[in-house]
């Protein structure tokens, strides 16, 4: 079997995308894993940076966690609203490119592509920082185990949308279970318990208090915790992957991971309170993160606790690939306007941007191996792009609905308004709370991106400009090239070459170089092996220069030439017919010179539309 169908499936023909899209339920375990994902390290985040408070540091998450959701909800009805205003897609960059203007648009789009980035990172760094909460002695394998599991990731994306979906669709949803059961039993024991629970296995003692509560504190745990709203754009930009209808479809996905998140944290956000719990130090040996001191709390560590750290270690594994998902879909969004390359625009054997997700790969195993693979270091990344992609979003729906016709336009665009607001503000917070923490790094990147896209819209500009025309083609006073032969002495790669220029040139020049004082074998059978048969045919004759070279270069003195007959010829084409001798294995060629790729690559440096180069190969029977 072909390594590739069984790694990647066999082609899939343009003809059958249809088959490949999905529905409302598979739509949640592809665009919905980061989202759901981040209830495992949004509280964590937030709660780590109240370590410094001690015990009465959970007692601050549950209202941190209330402004969390209504933000949540806020975004969650402005996405609704995007969802019906452009069903074929429209994420960030498209509504505020379409809205607000290029340089808004590009801005969502390299925040988008940043942030998509570093969702991918935090994704796997978690999943893997759950495997090793229950099994300490993984710890040191930290990294090797996020690169191992961002392969079996970019592998399965690159195998398609629609098995992608049935790959995540039961790990979703047994984390969902998981997650429910062990809220739902929190819960009820702590009303058993008039709101005083015992743990099961109660939390490590939290350390003592370093500092009094401040605002300070507060707003830089709450920056931490927007980390849970990343991944809530995915599904505005893969519209198109959903089944008809799209928008009834994509809005009942966004529903399911909205109501389900929000559920998480509240959970999530009232039981560590009520148990005590605290942050541990991800850098620390002896770390569990947060959902694990939780399921020891609530139940110990029997079968149940090993079933739900499976859950989410597949689950935070698995939120990746949101960003698998929709990197590639806005990439090929910003390519088609001309400020990427446009290969983005390109789908592979699977109907899949497949360059995208190989580039997503190599830049999320850059941040990993950097931060080796711990999450807590990758955090203050994190949020920035995502609001920021927010409020260029909810702006763009803003202008989108002063625009309409839409009798009911002005509801709408309050709630598009308020939205933005509040996530622009959020991105100020972020920024502020996480600035000397690592921000700075997504602030500094973002206007990189942003000028490496301008520099690629400016190529392809210049590019167009040049090679563009209207006017016919202009047949008057054309001549026939001059064609160019490097001989390394009679051989049947020398004939072949030979008969070939005879049948395209009229002019046709054979360059041999040659040391000083070294013997023409070459010259004394030319006339026999050359010159009388193309007499015979009544062809054109080539003639044979030789070319001296005294400290022996081969290649320079070609190219010497081939320029100065170029100049002295500026009304003809020199075509260079370059003889390549092709081997039937790689390893033969370490026995070769390679002066004939040299060559070419010489060539074509040269500055000069009037001089081409023609491969020819001359492949060797079987071995």
């Amino acid at each position: 079997m072909n390594i590739a169908n069984l790694l990647f499936g066999r082609p899939l023909a343009t003809s059958e995308g249809d088959a490949e899209q999905i529905g409302a339920l598979k739509g949640v375990s592809v665009f919905g894993l980061d989202a759901l994902a981040s209830a495992a390290y949004g509280p964590e985040a937030a709660l780590t940076l109240l370590i410094p408070l001690g015990v009465a540091g959970s007692r601050y998450i549950l209202p941190i966690t209330g402004v969390i959701i209504v933000l949540l909800v806020l975004v969650f009805l402005s996405y609704r609203q995007t969802l019906a205003a452009y069903p074929s897609g429209g994420g960030s960059y498209t509504v505020a490119r379409r809205n607000l203007g290029t340089f808004p648009g590009l801005l969502a789009g390299a925040a988008l592509l940043i942030d998509y980035t570093l969702d991918a990172a935090v994704g796997i760094s978690a999943g893997i920082g759950a495997l090793v909460s229950a099994f300490p002695r993984l710890h040191p394998h930290m990294l090797a185990l996020c690169l191992a599991a961002l392969l079996l990731l970019s592998i399965a994306n690159l195998r398609g949308v629609r098995e992608n979906g049935a790959i995540f669709l039961a790990p979703t949803y047994f984390f969902l279970g998981c997650m429910a059961v062990a809220l739902v039993t929190g819960i009820a024991r702590t009303l058993l318990a008039g709101g005083h629970p015992h743990a099961v296995i109660p939390p490590p003692l939290a350390p003592p208090a370093m500092t009094g509560v401040t605002a300070w504190i507060l707003l830089r745990s709450f920056a931490g915790g927007c980390t849970a709203l990343t991944g809530v754009e995915a599904v505005s930009n893969g519209v198109q992957s959903f089944k008809d209808d799209r928008v009834k479809n994509a809005r009942m996905a966004l529903g399911i991971i909205i109501a389900a998140l929000a559920a998480m944290l509240a959970g999530v956000g009232f039981l560590v309170k009520v148990y005590h719990i605290t942050a541990i130090d991800p850098n620390s040996p002896q770390y569990q993160s947060l959902l694990s001191l939780l399921l020891q709390a609530v139940s110990g560590r029997n079968w149940f606790y090993y079933a739900a750290i499976a859950s989410i270690l597949m689950v935070l594994t698995f939120s990746a690939n949101t960003a698998f998902a929709d990197f590639p879909r806005v990439c090929h969004f910003i390519a088609e306007d001309g400020y990427l390359p446009t290969s983005f625009t390109n789908r592979g054997r699977r109907l899949v941007y497949t360059e995208a997700i190989v580039v997503l790969t190599i830049l999320t195993a850059i941040l990993l191996t950097v931060f080796d693979g711990v999450t807590d270091r990758l955090i203050p990344l994190f949020a920035v792009g995502a609001f920021l992609a927010f409020t260029m979003s909810q702006a763009g729906m803003v202008a989108h609905w002063r625009r309409s016709d839409d009798p009911h336009k002005t509801g709408k665009m309050w709630i598009n308004l308020v939205g933005c607001i509040a996530t622009g503000l959020t991105v100020l917070v972020v920024i502020v709370a996480k600035f000397t923490e690592g921000a700075w790094i997504t602030v500094v990147a973002i206007p990189t991106l942003l000028a490496t896209m301008y520099a690629i819209h400016r190529h392809y500009v210049a590019v167009r400009r040049e090679i563009v025309t209207t006017t016919p083609l202009d047949t008057a006073g054309q001549m026939s090239a001059i064609a160019v032969i490097p001989l390394t002495g009679w051989t049947r790669i020398g004939k072949d070459a030979l008969c070939f220029a005879m049948s395209l040139a009229d002019d046709i020049r054979a360059l041999q170089v040659l040391e000083e004082n070294t013997k023409d074998e070459l010259r004394d059978h030319w006339s026999a092996y050359v010159e009388a048969p193309a007499m015979q045919s009544k062809m054109p004759v080539p003639q044979l220069i030789t070319l001296k070279s005294p400290y022996r270069f081969v290649v320079r003195p070609i190219v010497d030439y081939v320029v100065k007959l170029a100049n002295d010829k500026p009304d003809r084409r020199i075509v260079v017919i370059v003889p390549e001798l092709l081997e039937t294995h790689w390893y033969y060629y370490f026995l070769h010179t390679q002066r004939a790729a040299i060559l070419k690559t010489r060539l074509l440096l040269q500055d000069n539309d009037r001089i081409s180069v023609v491969d020819l190969p001359w492949h060797l029977k079987k071995k």
